[in-house]
């Protein structure tokens, strides 16, 4: 009886496939054909957006697949995601519901996942005129160098001792105190989270979002969670909200503070249950805007500054040149100063090049029509996904030469830049959906990265040659490296150079 139902079920879906597979006669882009049901979701591994790009040599910019039931167009030249991410930018300016955005995101109430809306607009809204504007995150710079003074501290004892240093869980350590002072108030120990640690949580949440699940792409199996995504999810989310509900009571318990001492949940908090205010917000509102803060300036931060710095190691000529730049603009005798970092224009072509290597999100955050709509002579249908393959386009040949080389000097003489005007560099994306955060995220990053340079020469372990350095990538919504970075720190300030 059991496999008749079973039998039943898929002939069901077969017939549900071919149904939608002949209603829709418009000319979609060029792809892969794909399996009955399951569409093309076998053809994507580990890595999705080095499989993605394999297929889009073969089918072009914009290529149509489908994942499972799901019409999905991939994005892979900065010709197409002009059109996409400008050209109709307000077509395909919404989100895919997800089981993801379901458990981890509360129903889509962050910005990252929230739908395209009045809802999504003023949360947006608040978010970079309240919470992310120039002078709030201006008020943190003090904040910001006092913590990363503390990382200098440590790492000037490791260099008397000459021990190794884990710089990767260093960075990451750096990365969520600053982003925890500036987003709850105050820092939290690795332990407060979870049993598992503030990082690992925030890194399994960041995996499951990017994890394609068989639920999100045939919803007709998805309470079958036969991948156990979704009982992982759950888990997940319950550890955040149980944290962000006790950040939420301390914070009333503490009271109203004055504009210099106010943190980001306080501002949130001011807007709860009033009606005068476009912004109005419940608890899950500010949770969903809480997580969003916290992984937006912690995971994005640290995996970007430990791409540099691999990146520098593994190329010690472009190390030298850029201490040379730091000997000259800000000398031997004292740290980098965030006052310093607009006259540093090689520091500034090394970001970009290691964030051209090496996007933070690789895939971006998927977006999704609103409408049907017609994007050069190709049909994209009504709720279609759209998946911007940055790490594909930031390795495109036709935009860089020597693409997978990694030379800073690329961007002598260019205007290029991350900000989202140029769609062959998309590190942070571009329009409506593009990060309301870039201008912080930049900051800390060049930040970071001058101030290890600067004060540091690095040696590898065991005499490893820079050519042999691993730089094997983990993926997920961020792709961190697989494996952490260790190296031995050799301070090399003048003395009176605390």
């Amino acid at each position: 009886m059991i496999l008749i139902y079973l039998a039943s079920f898929i002939l069901s879906l077969a017939f549900l496939w071919l149904w939608r597979t002949k209603k829709n006669t418009n000319k979609l882009p060029p792809g892969p054909k794909g399996l009955p049901i399951l569409g093309s979701l076998l053809k994507l591994g580990p890595n999705p957006h080095r499989d993605l790009h394999k297929l889009s040599q073969q089918y072009g910019p914009i290529m149509h697949l489908r994942l499972g039931l799901v019409p999905t167009i991939v994005v892979s030249s900065p010709q197409a995601a002009e059109l996409f991410l400008k050209t109709h930018d307000l077509v395909f300016a919404s989100r895919p519901p997800t089981e993801a955005s379901k458990y981890i995101s509360w129903e889509q109430r962050n910005l990252s996942f929230g739908e395209y809306g009045s809802y999504w607009r003023n949360m947006r809204k608040m978010c970079t005129l309240e919470l992310l504007s120039h002078t709030k995150t201006n008020s943190f710079r003090p904040m910001r160098e006092q913590e990363l003074d503390l990382l200098i501290k440590f790492l000037r004892e490791k260099s008397n001792d000459g021990t190794k240093v884990d710089l990767s869980a260093k960075i990451s350590s750096l990365a969520a105190d600053m982003s925890c002072r500036m987003v709850l108030g105050k820092k939290y120990a690795d332990k407060d989270l979870d049993e598992k640690g503030f990082k690992a949580v925030m890194q399994e949440g960041m995996h499951l979002a990017a994890t394609p699940n068989l639920g999100d792409y045939i919803p007709y199996i998805g309470q079958l969670d036969l991948q156990g995504l979704s009982k992982r999810m759950k888990a997940i989310g319950k550890i955040f909200d149980d944290f962000f509900e006790k950040i939420i009571d301390e914070h009333i318990q503490f009271g109203n503070r004055d504009d210099k001492t106010k943190d980001f949940v306080d501002v949130m908090l001011e807007f709860v249950g009033t009606e005068e205010s476009e912004y109005r917000i419940e608890r899950p509102n500010i949770k969903a805007i809480m997580l969003d803060m916290l992984a937006g300036s912690m995971d994005t931060s640290a995996t970007a500054i430990e791409w540099a710095i691999s990146e520098l190691l593994k190329n010690p000529n472009v190390m030298k040149k850029l201490q040379k730049e730091l000997e000259i603009v800000i000398g031997l005798k004292r740290k980098v100063n965030e006052s310093d970092l607009n006259k540093l224009e090689y520091l500034d072509m090394v970001i970009k090049e290691s964030l051209r290597l090496h996007p933070v999100a690789p895939l971006l955050i998927p977006h999704q029509s609103i409408e049907d709509c017609t994007v050069e002579d190709f049909f994209i249908p009504k709720k279609s996904r759209i998946i911007v393959n940055a790490w594909s386009i930031m390795r495109d040949p036709k935009a860089w030469p020597d693409p997978n080389n990694f030379y800073p000097e690329r961007f002598e003489g260019s205007n290029v830049d991350v900000r989202g005007h140029d769609f062959q560099l998309l590190p942070f994306g571009s329009g409506r959906r593009g990060c309301p955060g870039l201008q912080l995220g930049l900051t800390v990053i060049r930040l970071v990265v001058a101030q290890l340079v600067h004060c540091f020469d690095w040696k590898l372990l065991d005499n490893m040659l820079p050519s042999d350095l691993d730089m094997t990538e983990e993926f997920g919504l961020t792709m961190p490296r697989a494996n952490h970075l260790m190296a031995i720190p050799i301070y090399r300030l003048c003395s009176d150079g605390d």
